[in-house]
């Protein structure tokens, strides 16, 4: 046997139209009194197959030669009952029209004029051999009769043929536009796959995923990309608002709008994490505010997330209502989940340019602070000490005694030019912070202020906050505190600091350097601070981000300054210390 993905069409009809020719036989014979007669097997036997016939239309097979062999059980049994009831006496005779539609069915004019043929000849020989009471004359008239009725079935029989060729035929036309189309989807989407990935570039990424979108979209192949679709990718800057990154059929004045992100149909997609179709557009709070969409009837807004990093939101807009169909919205979100993987590699790759940038300004700034503090520290000193020395050099001509004196100042000036280098040496690799840890390392350091600049560091560091912190993190809170220390010596003009670290509920560590200065106008320095040599500041909050904690600096003048960090000491950690920090 075999089998088709779909049903053989003209089986159900040579099934259907055998039934009603049964049916019609089985009136025949009632009325002809004869239904309870031996000829009346022939129709049962033809019932029985044509059940079978349909049970394998159902289950959708076919046996070998399956035409051939459905025809000449019809032929065979009209002929049969023809034979047995008597030829043309029977009121049933016309039973042999049941092979001349199965003939039209399956093998059109040509195979109706065989059949015919057949059936014309066994009713001739068997009238003639009987010596039947039936006319020449009715022969021929009967003869010419299923003759006609051939012609007609064949003919009618390959109009259906060729309707359901035709049919069959716009069904596979229908099949390969949408392989054609699920292929170019394919296409786009290995596109935009291929594109993404081969590229670290922020605004190629944006742009991709919007022309690609738009690509993969496109139900016909054949037909122009829809130039309905607005579309456009919305990303959070550093005020963390929302702005467009990259549009299509955006109006000018719509690249200059910034969102809040925090009502509406993008509030809730940022919320919930998932895609929302929106309908109703002008009522939206934020949306509305996009001109290009007033002329839509739908919107579709995806949020770029990733974990707990959220970059913005894909928005696309068509007049059309019902365009987002249920396949349009997947393919979309398949794309906008690759564009958020692209987005973040990108934002990654763009924080490593950032970083490196960053680590060479920091040797920069090394260079040129110890260039600063050979100069106006050391440099002075050794200069001071040879005009010291030359000066004892004359003085030993004429007073000895003075002259002793003279290098007894030279001396101490020396030692203190040594300490002077030996503590810039100590800020520069703070060999005890890798042998011996943070507190020593801190307290090395309050020693040698004091030893070098007379200044009185005070140190109170927890050792618990200390238990599950790396060794990395603390090399660089260590530098948090020398940086803030060196800003409070030399412009708080302090009489003591204070440096405590302590440990705060759910793994977070709070360190504090308080000084009891002269203070400052934070606001009014934050205002000129692009205009200042230092970068005291800066340097604090760039290194409290390399720990993945939050900077507070509180300073009042005539009151002193409290520089605060937090620091997580694990990921949950740091989720729920930026997660409140944006929530306040």
């Amino acid at each position: 046997m075999r089998a088709s993905d779909s049903p053989y069409t003209m089986d159900w009809f040579a099934i259907s139209i055998r039934w009603l020719a049964l049916m019609g036989a089985v009136v025949s014979l009632v009325i002809g009194d004869s239904l309870f007669t031996w000829p009346a097997l022939f129709i049962l036997a033809l019932a029985l197959w044509n059940i079978g016939l349909t049970i394998l239309a159902g289950v959708n097979r076919r046996l070998k030669f399956h035409r051939q062999i459905s025809l000449g059980i019809d032929i065979f049994a009209a002929i049969g009952f023809f034979v047995s009831s008597g030829g043309f006496a029977n009121p049933a005779f016309w039973i042999g029209v049941i092979p001349l539609l199965s003939s039209a069915l399956y093998f059109e004019l040509r195979g109706t004029l065989i059949t015919v043929s057949i059936l014309v000849l066994a009713q001739s020989l068997y009238t003639f051999q009987i010596g039947s009471e039936v006319s020449l004359l009715f022969l021929i008239i009967a003869s010419t009769v299923n003759i006609g009725l051939a012609i007609v079935f064949g003919i009618l029989g390959m109009r259906v043929a060729n309707h359901i060729r035709q049919f069959r035929q716009g069904q596979t036309d229908i099949q390969e536009k949408k392989h054609r189309l699920q292929n170019e989807r394919l296409r786009a989407i290995y596109n935009l796959t291929s594109t993404l990935t081969a590229t670290l570039n922020y605004q190629r990424v944006l742009d991709s995923a919007l022309d690609l979108s738009l690509s993969a979209m496109n139900t016909d192949p054949d037909a122009d990309p829809d130039d309905n679709l607005v579309s456009a990718v919305l990303l959070f800057n550093q005020k963390q608002q929302l702005e467009v990154g990259s549009a299509r059929r955006l109006t000018p004045a719509d690249h200059r709008v910034t969102l809040t992100g925090t009502d509406g149909v993008i509030a809730k997609a940022m919320d919930e994490g998932e895609p929302v179709l929106v309908t109703e557009i002008r009522n939206d709070p934020e949306l509305s505010r996009i001109v290009a969409l007033h002329s839509c009837a739908q919107a579709y807004c995806f949020p770029l997330r990733s974990g707990f990093n959220v970059y913005g939101i894909l928005l696309f807009g068509h007049p059309k209502r019902g365009y987002f169909t249920n396949e349009r919205r997947e393919i979309l979100d398949f794309l906008a989940r690759q564009a958020v993987i692209a987005i973040q590699n990108a934002r990654l790759y763009q924080d490593l340019v950032e970083e490196r940038d960053r680590m060479i300004e920091y040797q920069e700034e090394a260079r040129k602070k110890l260039a600063r503090d050979l100069h106006d520290g050391p440099t002075q000193s050794v200069s001071a000490i040879a005009m010291r020395v030359n000066m004892a050099q004359r003085m030993l001509t004429k007073d000895v005694k003075a002259a002793g004196d003279e290098l007894v100042r030279i001396e101490d000036l020396a030692r203190r030019t040594t300490k002077e280098i030996r503590h810039m040496l100590f800020t520069l690799r703070p060999l005890v912070l890798e042998s011996q840890g943070l507190i020593a390392a801190v307290q090395s350091m309050a020693e040698k202020m004091r030893e070098t600049y007379g200044q009185e560091v005070l140190v109170q560091i927890d050792e618990r906050s200390l238990q599950d912190m790396e060794v990395g993190k603390q090399g660089v809170i260590f530098y948090i505190v020398e940086e803030a220390v060196n800003n409070a010596r030399k412009h708080a003009r302090a009489g003591h600091i204070w440096v405590r670290m302590r440990l705060l509920e759910h793994q977070i560590a709070l360190l504090e350097i308080q000084d009891d200065g002269v203070g400052f106008d934070i606001e009014m320095v934050n205002k000129a601070y692009d205009k200042r040599g230092s970068l005291g500041m800066i340097n604090l909050r760039e290194r409290t981000e390399l720990v993945n904690g939050l900077l507070n600096i509180q300073s009042t003048p005539g009151k002193g300054t409290i520089v605060q960090v937090f620091v997580p000491l694990t990921e949950e950690a740091a989720d729920r210390l930026h997660h409140g920090q944006r929530a306040r």
